[in-house]
């Protein structure tokens, strides 16, 4: 499996755990928490296991658990206190260095029991909104590292996946309340990130609209069906790597979609990455561009 990384640097352990390099020098000096190899270079070097072990200790440590006691436990002490004290108070980060192990590890069990745990005290909403989201943006900051592999980011996304699939549906059973307003989701040929727009999918479901979700890579020209709705509607789409040429996109939208029809009732809503180099002043009043989901659902 040469696609998954099992070499890491001392960054690369400061960025997954958030325990500072010079911290993980002196643990390592003082407790022998870890026993790194050593390059040509004498430059440290850690594997899995290694970076499976921190993850753990720096758990505890945030946990009220003073280093020195933690070194003198077993692996499998560790691992034992680290599940028992899985519920106590900041679930949310704790949350977290547990999803960072279960990806690391491919362990789905982890990831299950974890998020069945969260469940017990939170909402769906709020596991996404507080625990996923900033996940899922540190994965996108370790991709800068080079820490982050596509086998792990694969990994976490379809089980980050499975559990908005399954909210979904639970929420199409029910027939939409609010019929004034059609959402139209999709992304740009080539745009395959998704999981933005599964939860934009949820949000309005959950407020009692209808909402019609075409997924990743539709053309523009089958969205000019949509054009003939007597209700409002808006074209929600997210931005993050594709397309290449936003404004471009944008004005062959706007030509194709919403030239021809009432601006009073016709949007596009755009959120994303690739958003943020465009200047909203330059855009149709019918498009609009939005920070999060959060900001988006609060406007309609």
């Amino acid at each position: 499996m040469e696609y998954v990384k099992n070499e890491f640097n001392i960054k690369d352990l400061e960025a997954l755990s958030g325990v500072k390099a010079h911290t993980i020098r002196i643990w390592e000096k003082r407790y022998h928490i870890l026993k790194p190899e050593r390059t040509d270079t004498n430059i440290r070097v850690y594997d899995t296991k290694a970076l499976q072990r921190l993850l753990n200790i720096a758990f505890l440590n945030e946990n009220g658990y003073k280093i020195s006691r933690i070194s003198k436990l077993k692996n499998d002490e560790i691992d034992k206190l680290t599940h028992e004290i899985r519920t106590a108070n900041n679930a949310e980060n704790r949350a977290i260095k547990a999803f960072f192990v279960s990806m690391y590890n491919f362990d789905q069990s982890l990831f299950l029991n974890t998020y069945n745990a969260l469940l017990e005290k939170m909402t769906f909403q709020e596991i996404y909104e507080e625990v996923f989201i900033p996940m899922l943006k540190q994965i996108g900051d370790l991709w800068q590292t080079n820490t982050v592999k596509p086998a792990h980011e694969h990994f976490i996304s379809h089980l980050i996946r499975q559990k908005l699939f399954s909210n979904i549906e639970k929420l199409q059973v029910e027939p939409a309340f609010n019929k004034e307003k059609v959402f139209i989701l999709f992304l740009p040929n080539n745009e395959i990130h998704d999981i933005g727009l599964l939860y934009l999918q949820y949000s309005l479901l959950s407020l009692g609209y209808k909402v019609v979700y075409l997924g990743h890579s539709i053309p523009l020209e089958d969205l000019t069906s949509f054009a003939s709705q007597d209700k409002s509607v808006y074209f929600v789409s997210v931005f993050t790597i594709k397309p290449e040429s936003p404004e471009t996109y944008l004005k062959e939208f706007y030509d194709k979609i919403l030239a021809n029809v009432d601006s009073n009732r016709f949007q596009l809503a755009l959120l994303g990455l690739k958003t943020k180099a465009l200047n909203i002043e330059d855009l149709p009043p019918q498009i609009n561009i939005y920070e999060n989901p959060t900001t988006f659902i609060r406007s309609i």
